[in-house]
């Protein structure tokens, strides 16, 4: 069969382990040279091949690439933008399609969430619409762990380690020091509609009283004298209280605890603060001596204390997106199907885009306690899996060597475009 190219990118915030996943379609495609020739990748995501500026990842090494596997944030760069409609925007089509032709690209792989998977879809369906022969498939990235179908989703196992490993290093410190000082800790993680992050610091503790003492979710209504009730409790009878909150906790009409007022690229409201808006309920409704901290990049950056499931099923992803191309499947995803839970096993299936583009996998109730400030034993069944082993990176100097690129640029052969 004729060699084609192929276009990778990143979009969306990154996570730990997405590089991982550019290495799995980079040395898949390697594999595959005699249908595969060159892989450019997006710089900044599908910026990069509206605006033709692509990076040539022959240029670097099998070492390099195979680094990729240990290195965090998004090493070809990342972008919040999603595509318009076709019928509305044509010219945004016929740019990429200039740039496939002109670059002799057929296979499309991006590497995102549910919007990234809009995008992908849209682009699957240029072969019809325009007439151009494009194979386009998602590769699963998010760690709001939202995306439906897959068991869960890339990214979202480094994070909950994380969480879970702060929230239980958190909680000893402050239980040495409660006697004469902070009685109340408030951990703010990411989550805008989905709690699966913040369910996820409950594992560090699992016994009566043991700390997190209340998990805040997205999906059950914030109540407040509720939640002041429980933390004085909690003070009362532990002698303090460790509380894990969702970026996206919201009142019962929908409202976000922390809502700044401004929206990001895709048309999000932009949230952050949620940790100190509930401190300053404490402070004001109980007067106990408190401390937050917000997660923030940190979480989705900490490759160092990668889940080992994370970082293979990451990788796994990348290799049957291009697995899948070849097979001739288009508008289509990997999903990660779980077959067990202990021993964890798990396979890979193709999903279809349709299905998962724009759409969001929420907590389920039987996960979240009936009181609704903690998980059950199912939530701790299904997440316990996905925190398993580790994968530490190799480390130089006492730091975490990371992946260095050439990112040697494609010529450029077609005029500008503003995106």
């Amino acid at each position: 069969m004729a060699q084609h190219n192929a276009f990778y990118a990143q979009s969306g915030g990154v996570t730990a382990v997405i590089n991982a996943s550019a290495c799995g379609v980079i040395e898949a495609c390697r594999q595959h040279s005699d249908r595969i020739g060159k892989v450019y990748a997006g710089h900044n995501g599908i910026i990069g091949a509206l605006t033709e500026d692509l990076i040539d990842t022959s240029q670097e090494s099998e070492e390099a690439i195979a680094a990729l596997r240990h290195t965090p944030g998004g090493a070809f760069g990342s972008c919040r933008y999603k595509l318009k409609d076709i019928d509305t925007h044509r010219a945004q089509y016929e740019r990429l399609i200039e740039v496939f032709k002109t670059h002799d690209i057929r296979y499309f792989f991006y590497n995102g969430g549910g919007d990234s998977a809009d995008t992908c879809l849209k682009v699957s369906q240029l072969s019809e619409t325009m007439g151009y022969p494009i194979t386009a498939i998602h590769v699963p990235k998010t760690v709001d762990n939202d995306l439906p179908i897959t068991d869960n989703s890339p990214g979202f196992g480094s994070v909950a380690k994380y969480i879970a490993t702060s929230t239980l290093e958190a909680s000893l410190d402050i239980a040495s020091m409660c006697a004469t000082s902070t009685k109340v800790f408030v951990l703010e993680v990411m989550g805008r509609h989905a709690g699966w992050i913040a369910a996820a610091g409950a594992l560090a503790g699992e016994g009566e009283g043991e700390p997190p003492h209340l998990v805040i979710f997205p999906e059950i209504p914030f109540d407040r004298a509720k939640a002041m009730a429980r933390i004085d409790e909690c003070v009362k009878q532990y002698g303090y209280c460790v509380i894990v909150v969702s970026e996206g906790a919201r009142y019962a009409d929908g409202s976000f605890l922390a809502d700044s007022g401004t929206v990001d690229a895709f048309g999000h409201r932009q949230l952050g603060g949620v940790a100190p808006a509930l401190a300053n309920m404490v402070r004001e409704d109980l007067g106990h001596k408190y401390h937050w901290a917000v997660a923030d990049y940190l979480q989705r950056a900490a490759r160092h204390l990668a889940s080992r499931t994370d970082v293979e099923q990451a990788y796994a992803v990348g290799q049957q997106a291009v697995e899948m191309a070849l097979a001739g499947q288009n508008a289509r995803m990997p999903a990660i199907i779980r077959v067990n839970d202990n021993p964890y096993e798990w396979r890979i299936e193709s999903a279809p885009l349709a299905e998962v583009a724009n759409q969001e996998k929420f907590m389920p109730r039987e996960y979240i306690r009936e009181d609704g400030f903690g998980i059950t034993d199912a939530c701790r069944r299904y997440l316990s899996p996905l925190i398993q082993g580790e994968d530490f990176p190799p480390f130089e100097n006492g730091l975490p060597k990371v992946a260095k690129l050439k990112l040697a640029r494609v010529e450029r052969k077609l005029p500008d475009f503003q995106v």
